[in-house]
């Protein structure tokens, strides 16, 4: 692969790092979908780079979704509150793009444990403390996609510094 193929690669796998932060971009897709097409293209040892890569993202995907819910189910939050959550925020994206994202899912979850503690007579604080555990879970996941994005990105270089012709 020439260098304006590689810089295409590099640009693609930089907008899916960026897209593990905006709700917007595919990005852990992105990066895998990059390396893939650069390992197609390069053909013979980039396939283990890429099989290093797609195992990484595949790693990240899961611990993701594991180690938050994890502490979630710890803290007391059931997974409908979070489901409520995720649907206002999608609801939110289309309504105010990007920023309705995040902001939706705030609003779900408060409005989820604030009926769930008012039904167990706790009140707005309780609500609240189960909303910042909500969101602390989607930092962490959101942290260890990044991780796992970057750890992708940083094979893919050494491969293509490696086995660069």
């Amino acid at each position: 692969m020439g260098d304006a193929g590689l810089v295409v690669v590099a640009l693609a796998v930089a907008v899916g790092l960026v897209g593990v932060v905006v709700p917007v971009l595919p990005g852990t897709v992105l990066i895998g979908l990059a390396v893939l097409v650069w390992a197609v293209v390069q053909g013979g040892a980039a396939w283990a780079f890429f099989a290093g890569v797609a195992a990484l993202l595949v790693a990240g995907q899961v611990a993701m979704y594991l180690v938050p819910g994890r502490r979630l189910s710890r803290a007391g939050i059931p997974r409908s509150t979070l489901l409520l959550g995720g649907a206002l925020g999608v609801v939110g994206f289309f309504v105010v793009p990007v920023l309705g994202l995040p902001l939706g899912f705030v609003l779900g979850v408060f409005l989820a444990e604030l009926a769930r503690s008012s039904r167990a007579r706790l009140g707005a604080r309780s609500a609240w403390s189960s909303t910042v555990q909500a969101l602390k879970g989607v930092g962490l996941s959101v942290a260890i996609e990044g991780l796992a994005g970057t750890l992708a990105a940083a094979v893919w270089v050494a491969g293509a510094l490696a086995l660069r012709a």
